[in-house]
């Protein structure tokens, strides 16, 4: 079947915005330092308000004023700087290309290091084998392991060296600029050393080979292990469907006739489309006709199919599994549940970490000290050092206090004149500084966060967490305290009356009559209390009577006009503050159903109490479970409603709470008072809610918990949002921000402690007392490692239970 493409008219009517957002892939980026000219370039630009780079990634986002910053004027900014970029659209052909772009560069990198490896064989052979038979006589030749050096500076090397060049004529020097110095000045004293052997200068050709053959090999290994980190998040840009297939004529009683598949991201909200077994959800919709099992694995992390029948909703992207269904779509294109999680997930790996902010102002000036550094080394060694311990310059007194020092003296090229004493401190200086150069790295300083972001946030989407960047993280770290909304979060939020209890017995008033007028009262509010006495209304197939002139006080009841007669139903506080008494008969008896964990809705009309009904919200069958997660995991649980105390109680007593962690009578639009002053105890709190009533209690607490189940405005205020109905992955998404921002903190250590120590080392601090130094090409290789280290220690986290 052919796939129609379809044109439409642009119908978007959202008001307009301040600013807004734009996304650059952005290639070219070796290092942190990197990272900072970019951030530098683009924050330059006129009408750019803030700037963020992702390193593992490759992305960058500008917030800028709407319609000043031009996306493609900014890509050819950054692209005249030495970092090819391009705008991000929101298709799924780009992801594509990406990836094949991506593998095209691993292929790219494979082959470099297959030349320099092979190069790097051939240059170090002389070290492991006596080659003095005449047919390999050769390898041991001086010129030829000049060709050798040559040929991998021109053409593994080529790229270091151009980019390394490119990025100093910017003055915006980075991890290249380190190499190619080290690689070049390597190779030009050998250079000299072989054409003027008067001077009795030590030929190191093998020095520049080996460094840019170690460089290479760590850098094939980061890019892979980058490839791997990013694995979760393009499995879930591959859950994006491509084809959808439309019912041209719905109302006909052969659905199957006159279908055309068209692209998904065409679809429009209304549309049936039909959608067999196997195949994706193309949009979300709700299902009209056909029952079928469906694996909501990708959206929830439950691994177990749903059943689905007529009326119930559907995703995009999860499959279907047993049968051919018919839905009608409810949100198309960015407006899928789908997209909203890849967005969100985009948007969490450019959120930085602030502990990240000490390693972005290192980055900033971390070459230009490198290079100062490696320069004050060489006047050191040169000027003082080498007449302080006159030892250093004696190889054979040096060899035999340490082997490891042999090879910054010794060549095994055959070619080792007698080193004139004013020339061999000149040597040993340069090595050492050179060995600075290259040992520095601040490529582990630009990965240290982001990777490990990419790997936590990509592996939370794909268990149904999403959480929202690296500033989260830091802020799940610190909590101490987790409170929980009632209705709806530990209870099911569904709900059931219990009692109807009229109170003026000469009125001659039914419980039936009761709910009657109640369920006029509600119909005109939408609460979970609302659609108990709704439903209950209905399954005594009860006649509701027209009510009117409806005003709602979120949280504490809702009053109107009903048979003429002017009714209020709400808690008893609420009745009291418009004037109704409360009698102490009344009171007792809403006491009682209170400690029995029922919820108690008074109803008033003309000013007096008629009766009562109370309602029972049963708890999650998973909310103990949690709550004891959570204890053991050193937090303090807490529940906040805006129940009565003694109900609020009972619910505490059943998940184990002390008293003085149980908050009752506390209305909606209090809730984020409540939360302001649990936080200038200090505590640092998370809330978790539905949404309903207490976004902005989500929004007011140091962390934001939002369950799927509840509003969408939730989902945008909480920082963490659960796409499962399971409260046990409040737990789990603390456990897993807490292993992220632990692998932050685990590669920001290693990326500072290696260039601490490693540096000094490569100074040669060691070398007067214990004849240590490190060669420029053990430098590189430690460089090399240094990188992959931390992206192998972000993957790590995918070893980390669910």
């Amino acid at each position: 079947m052919q796939i129609v493409p379809r044109t439409e008219e642009s119908t978007d009517k959202t008001p307009m915005a301040t600013t807004e957002k734009i996304t650059l892939d952005v290639g070219g980026m070796k290092c942190a330092g990197c990272v900072k000219s970019v951030e530098k370039q683009l924050a330059q630009y006129p009408g750019v308000k803030s700037t963020c780079v992702n390193l593992a990634t490759e992305v960058a986002v500008v917030e800028s004023e709407v319609g000043v910053v031009d996306a493609q004027a900014l890509a050819k900014q950054l692209t005249s700087a030495g970092f090819p970029s391009q705008p991000r659209t929101a298709s799924r052909i780009l992801a594509d290309t990406s990836e094949i772009q991506q593998r095209q560069h691993m292929q790219s990198a494979w082959r470099q290091l297959m030349i320099a490896g092979i190069l790097l064989v051939l240059s170090g052979i002389g070290h492991f084998a006596n080659l003095a038979s005449p047919p390999l006589i050769f390898l041991n030749n001086i010129w030829f392991h000049f060709g050798l050096a040559t040929v991998t500076l021109l053409l593994p090397g080529r790229s270091i060296l151009v980019d390394g060049w490119l990025s100093w004529r910017r003055n915006a020097p980075n991890m290249n600029t380190l190499v190619g110095l080290g690689t070049l000045t390597a190779y030009t004293a050998s250079l000299v050393a072989l054409l003027f052997p008067q001077m009795g200068w030590e030929c190191f050709f093998d020095e520049p080979v080996m460094m840019l053959g170690f460089i290479l090999l760590g850098r094939t290994l980061e890019q892979q292990a980058r490839g791997r980190a990013a694995s979760a998040f393009k499995q879930l840009l591959a859950l994006q469907p491509l084809v959808a297939r439309l019912i041209a004529n719905p109302q006909s009683s052969n659905k199957g006739s006159g279908m055309v598949e068209i692209p998904a991201e065409q679809v429009k909200v209304g549309e049936w489309l039909q959608v067999l077994p196997g195949e994706k959800i193309p949009v979300d919709g709700e299902v009209m006709s056909g029952q079928t099992s469906v694996d909501e694995s990708m959206l929830t992390g439950e691994s177990l199919p749903i059943s689905k029948k007529v009326g119930d909703s559907v995703t995009t992207g999860t499959i279907n599994q047993s049968g051919a269904i018919a839905i009608q779509a409810t949100r198309t294109g960015n407006d899928t549940t789908l997209a909203h999680i890849i967005a969100l997930v985009e948007a969490a790996q450019t959120r930085k970490a602030p502990v990240q902010k000490l390693a972005d102002t290192v980055a900033g000036y971390f070459t230009y000290g490198v290079l100062t550094t490696s320069i004050l080394t060489f006047v050191f060694w040169y000027f003082f050092g080498t007449h302080i311990w006159q030892d250093v310059t004696n190889p054979v007194a040096m060899a035999q206090s340490s082997s490891l020092i042999a090879h910054l003296h010794h060549s095994p090229l055959g070619y080792q004149p007698a080193i004139p004493t004013q020339y061999a401190g000149l040597l040993l200086s340069l090595k050492l500084a050179i060995a600075v150069m290259v040992v520095a790295c601040p490529c582990a300083l630009g990965l240290a966060t982001p990777t490990a972001i990419l790997v936590g946030t990509a592996m939370g989407a794909k268990r149904g967490l999403l959480i929202k960047g690296g500033d989260v993280l830091e802020k799940v770290h610190r909590l101490n305290t987790v409170v929980f909304d009632k209705t709806g979060t530990l209870t099911t939020g569904k709900p059931i009356v219990t009692d109807c209890l009229p109170i003026v017995p000469e009125e001659n008033l039914t419980p039936s009559a009761l709910l009657q007028l109640a369920a006029a009262v509600e119909s005109g509010t939408s609460h979970p209390l609302a659609n108990a006495i709704q439903t209950a209304a209905q399954q005594q197939q009860l006649t509701i009577p027209t009510a009117s002139e409806f005003h709602t006080e979120p949280g504490l009841g809702v009053s109107a006009t009903v048979d003429g007669s002017s009714v209020f139903l709400g808690n008893w506080e609420w009745l009291q503050v418009n004037g109704i008494t409360i009698p102490q008969d009344a009171e007792n008896q809403a006491t009682t159903l209170a400690i029995a964990g029922k919820t108690v809705v008074g109803i008033a009309r003309d000013g007096k109490l008629i009766g009562m009904i109370a309602v029972s919200d049963p708890l999650r069958t998973d909310t103990k479970e949690a709550v004891e997660q959570l204890q053991g995991m050193n937090l303090r649980v807490m529940l906040l409603s805006g129940d009565r105390q003694e109900v609020a109680n009972a619910i505490g007593k059943q998940l184990g709470l002390d008293s003085t962690d149980i908050i009752a009578g506390v209305p909606p639009a209090k809730k984020a008072t409540t939360i302001q002053e649990l936080q200038q105890y200090p505590m640092s709190v998370a809330m978790v809610g539905d949404g309903i009533n207490d976004a902005p209690a989500l929004s007011q607490a140091d962390v934001g918990i939002a369950l799927k189940s509840g509003t969408d405005v939730a989902m945008e205020t909480a920082e963490i949002v659960l796409m499962s109905d399971r409260l046990t992955d409040v737990a789990a998404s603390i456990q897993l921000s807490r292993a992220t921002f632990n692998k932050i903190r685990q590669n920001l250590f290693w990326a500072f402690a290696y260039n601490t120590l490693g540096i000094p080392l490569a100074a040669g601090i060691l070398l007067p007392t214990m004849g240590f130094a490190l060669s420029p090409a053990g430098a590189a290789g430690l460089m090399a490692f240094s990188s992959v280290s931390v992206v192998t220690n972000s993957l790590l986290l995918r070893t980390l239970r669910s």
